[in-house]
């Protein structure tokens, strides 16, 4: 059992043992990039957040892909981390990362444990928000996202990314979202 975060070496190797995709890891890796300069850029401001956490959080936030690029990706990505003993912030980062969040009752329509999956701490808001900064492994603006999202998830998902977007706009004013991150 984890009691802490582990390493981003070990992070980056229980991807690749579970079976994710060198594409999923290059992703991944991405996410944890901006999710880190989200996260240090809060910390500058004064805002209490564990930038190893979110910095972990995000390398395995899609764990689950190795196993499907579902929507499911997050419930099984939760459960592969419990299975591997991950601490509990970590399995929260994965399970509630989706979209803008998923409620009780789109959860319940997914066949999923019915409860809330919107991100609730600041580390899973970050992780989640910066998940849909990056597309591949390349930086996009957030518009992008939900333009490209707005045919395929609930509206309630889209007004999540946009509550996220607007929220991190306010925490830290605008996040250059144009730098490559490859």
């Amino acid at each position: 059992m984890y009691d802490q975060p582990p390493s981003k070496k070990t992070a980056v190797k229980l991807l690749f043992k579970s079976g994710c995709s060198p594409k999923v890891v290059k992703h991944c890796r991405a996410v944890a990039k901006v999710a880190t300069e989200i996260a240090e850029v809060c910390k500058k401001k004064g805002l209490d957040v564990d930038v190893k956490l979110v910095e972990i959080g995000a390398l395995l936030h899609d764990i689950g892909r190795s196993k499907t690029h579902s929507v499911h990706h997050a419930v099984i990505g939760a459960e592969i981390a419990k299975s591997l003993e991950l601490p509990n912030a970590v399995i929260a980062i994965i399970e509630r990362h989706v979209g803008g969040g998923i409620t009780s009752e789109e959860a319940k329509k997914l066949g999923w444990p019915i409860k809330d999956y919107s991100p609730q701490t600041l580390e899973e808001k970050i992780v989640s928000y910066a998940d849909k900064l990056i597309d591949g492994s390349k930086r996009v603006p957030i518009e992008r996202t939900i333009k490209n999202l707005s045919k395929k998830i609930p509206q309630s998902s889209i007004d999540g990314i946009k509550r996220l977007h607007e929220e991190f706009s306010s925490l830290i004013g605008d996040f250059d979202v144009h730098r490559d991150t490859a």
